[in-house]
């Protein structure tokens, strides 16, 4: 079966139905109002379980907005999920791959017929607008049916080899490792949930999610459907709960075999020392970035300050793949920043549950609190040529809503150039040759993605051959450094944006999830 992307707001433009998105949506805002509030459980082993303490699951479009109560994971609970995931390994791995294949596309099938639902628990619990919310949603479908795909298209992972000798028949056979660890953050809670359990449940590991605590109601629903299009009891079980509690306790745990993680690099690193301080284990983690742009002369600014502006103030800027630097030559500089900052001030901050709104909050207090805290740096060191406010208008008052915020004239290892803020701050910085643009821009730990504006088949040669980033994009409208497609642009970090050297949404990512076994059979 051919892998298809969902792309549902873009179809339904293309037929000129965009009022059925819109109605959908709302109708999907109208089903979630009536179930929020409620307390919810973790997975384990199929089970209902609670616990005595439960946590808060606020909106940060209004924080009077309760979404859903949770249990407050103990150490008992995950050692609990971790017995359930590894009694359940052994027919999950010896299950015909096919078998999980059909489970997960029946899980992609029942999720696309609920999708507008999941798009707005998404805008309650994490605060994207519509689209992005829409977004997520297809993402995750994308991520189970291409997985699907992949493990389809070869065959298994099980491929006849070379034999030396006549008597010989050789294979090459790829097995799961058993029990992932999957932690996973709030910023794409269905996207990147799906397409790490997916990865590990089709390859025939059993899986113990740790959802971010502040989307645990969308991590819960993933399991429900993948219940319900018929996964086994304990091949995937949910822990909520506190990453110093629960996540610890996973990368600990000697009877998980592995660790998938997407979020800073510190968590990221910390992750990875601890989980093969006693054994070796495979670590699979995308760890951030700080991703540049670069303008040439010869580009069109237009398309380069509308793609550079989406790319930095998406979901407030709070993705990995966020344009947060951008450098521009001198001779196109202030044509640029005019053209940038006139564009930022057409985007709409506001409450994501209404149409036209293209930035809403910021996921929480503690991401408002730094954004204030940068705010005062950048006003202190550099610029500031836009933005820089908290909103508390009217109903704003009550959730995280924050102005974009473009700043120039920082010195060149300035903390915001150098640090993952993950919040909606660009720093637009002068060159003068392509070679030290290039240079600024590959003096970053991080190498997760990088875009280039540029008519110039030298200068995009350049760029492709130089930059230290896994993911690349020339002349993207739509957006500088973000929106990687599954199955079209593998998203890889580089450097200190990732361990594996391999992208989600690849050829080369289901592999990681397994090892290699050769098997010789003489006759």
């Amino acid at each position: 079966m051919e892998f298809e992307h969902e792309l549902t707001y873009f179809r339904l433009l293309a037929r000129e139905e965009a009022s059925t998105f819109h109605a959908r949506y709302e109708e999907g805002l109208a089903v979630v109002k009536d179930e929020l509030g409620m307390d919810h459980h973790m997975i384990i082993d199929g089970k209902r379980v609670t616990s005595v303490r439960l946590f808060q699951d606020v909106s940060p479009i209004d924080t009077s907005i309760l979404v859903a109560r949770f249990p407050l994971a103990d150490v008992e609970h995950v050692a609990q999920a971790i017995g359930a995931a590894r009694r359940a390994s052994r027919d999950w791995r010896r299950m015909d791959y096919r078998d999980r294949v059909n489970i997960l596309r029946r899980a992609a099938d029942i999720m696309s017929s609920s999708k507008y639902e999941l798009a707005a628990l998404i805008t309650y619990e994490n605060g994207k607008n519509r689209y992005e919310a829409m977004a997520d949603v297809d993402e995750a479908i994308d991520f189970m049916r291409y997985y699907a795909y992949e493990m389809e298209r070869n065959d298994g992972y099980t491929r006849a080899m070379k034999s030396a000798y006549p008597d010989e028949r050789c294979y090459s056979v790829m097995k799961p490792y058993g029990v992932f660890g999957v932690i996973a953050p709030f910023n794409f809670p269905l996207a990147l949930t799906a397409g790490m359990c997916s990865g590990a449940l089709v390859t025939g590991n059993t899986v113990v999610l740790k959802p971010a605590s502040d989307t645990p109601l969308t991590a819960l629903r993933f399991c429900e459907v993948l219940e319900e299009a018929g996964l086994p009891d304990g091949v995937l079980n949910m822990v909520t709960g506190s990453g110093s509690t629960v996540g610890d306790a996973l990368v600990a745990s000697r009877d998980v075999d592995g660790i998938v993680f997407t979020g800073s690099k510190e968590v990221g690193l910390s992750i990875f020392a601890k989980a093969t301080s006693s054994r070796p284990r495979p670590v699979i983690t995308e760890m951030g970035g700080k991703n540049p742009t670069i303008v040439t002369p010869s580009a069109s600014i237009g398309k380069a300050a509308e793609g550079v502006a989406r790319a930095a103030f998406g979901y407030s800027g709070q993705k990995c793949s966020a344009c947060s630097r951008v450098y521009v030559h001198s001779s196109v500089y202030d044509e640029f920043v005019s053209r940038l900052v006139g564009f930022t001030s057409t985007l709409r901050v506001g409450n994501p549950i209404e149409r036209d709104v293209f930035m809403g909050p910021l996921i929480n207090k503690a991401a408002y609190d730094k954004y204030e805290h940068y705010v005062r740096i950048a006003g202190r060191d550099g610029r500031i040529l836009a933005g820089g406010r908290q909103l508390t208008d009217g109903m704003l008052k009550h959730g995280y809503y924050v102005e974009p915020v473009i700043v120039d004239n920082l010195g060149s290892r300035h903390t915001i150039l150098t640090e993952e803020l993950f919040l909606p701050f660009l720093a637009v910085i002068r060159y003068d040759t392509l070679d030290d643009a290039i240079a600024m821009c590959n003096e970053s730990e991080y190498g997760l993605t990088a875009g280039l504006y540029s008519n110039d088949e030298d200068e995009i040669r350049q760029f492709l051959d130089r930059m230290e980033a896994g993911v690349l994009y020339v002349n993207r409208a739509r957006s500088a450094t973000t929106g990687a497609m599954v199955g079209s642009q593998p998203f890889v970090g580089w450097k200190m944006s990732g361990i594996s050297g391999k992208g989600t949404g690849s050829i080369h990512y289901l592999p990681l999830f397994m090892r290699e076994q050769s098997q010789t059979i003489c006759s």
